[in-house]
């Protein structure tokens, strides 16, 4: 019987409150829960920015890994100043998915990025990021359609995304132009090394992103997990990606 591929997902940091709760590494189960459900083993990775070798250890045991949403990004990952407009950051989630990600385009082991995900993957390929749309990208329609705001859940699907044809993405999608949430303010600005852009929003702003040099290498903008119990588009994003996490374990 060939054994479930294992994901690694890269934890996020909470900051300690004094006399109430210690400092924490965490994630959504959302992510967990969803990656689980399509058949891969889940593994929670953690920021352990002082101990290389124990990194490499985990790395050596993944067969996928999955970029998931959450803090903005340090701007001096990519040579550029803080702007007021960027939103808290974590530096050694930064450093953590850097270096994983490297490690997983140099042995071809799949990468899959949601949100954050695609921008963390742009940043590790040398690629830059607009700090706020709103601020930055001239005619730039909505696109951080949180819940506290917009009174929306997670699952509202707010603005479409056309897919380049003849990319993974549009084999996936089936669809040239689907509708799709959006819950971010931060976007790719300039495309990183082996990477092409695959999906835009009206206003341009790039939505999915694939590598170019061979490996499976795919992230979109949006949030599928969210998703994927009313749109058989989304499920199979995750299906895929968790097939070539199976098919690079050589199980």
């Amino acid at each position: 019987m060939a054994k479930r591929p294992v994901i690694g997902i890269v934890m996020q940091s909470q900051s300690a409150i004094p006399g109430e709760r210690p400092a924490a590494w965490l994630m959504s189960q959302r992510y967990i829960e969803v990656l689980e459900s399509f058949g891969a083993v889940p593994w929670l990775i953690p920021l352990l920015t002082n101990d290389s070798d124990t990194l490499r250890e985990i790395f050596e045991r993944l067969d996928g890994l999955f970029l998931a949403g959450g803090a903005d990004i340090e701007p001096s990952r990519y040579g550029e100043a803080t702007r007021p407009v960027c939103g808290g950051t974590d530096a050694n989630r930064d450093a953590v998915e850097i270096s994983l990600i490297r490690q997983a385009l140099e042995s071809r082991t799949p990468i899959f990025g949601i949100c954050r995900g695609l921008q963390i993957l742009n940043v590790a390929c040398g690629g830059s990021l607009y700090q706020d749309i709103a601020t930055q990208v001239p005619a730039a329609i909505k696109h951080d359609f949180t819940a506290a705001q917009q009174h929306l859940d997670r699952t509202a699907q707010v603005h479409d995304v056309t897919v380049k044809a003849g990319s993974r993405l549009a084999d996936l999608l089936g669809s040239a132009v689907l509708p799709v949430n959006s819950i971010h303010h931060q976007a790719v600005k300039d495309l990183g090394k082996d990477l092409i852009a695959t999906a835009f929003s009206p206003d341009g702003v790039i939505e999915g992103v694939e590598g170019t040099t061979g490996g499976y290498v795919l992230a979109v903008q949006w949030h599928p997990e969210e998703l994927v119990e009313t749109t058989p588009a989304m499920r199979r994003l995750f299906s895929d990606f968790v097939t070539a996490a199976a098919e690079h374990r050589g199980d």
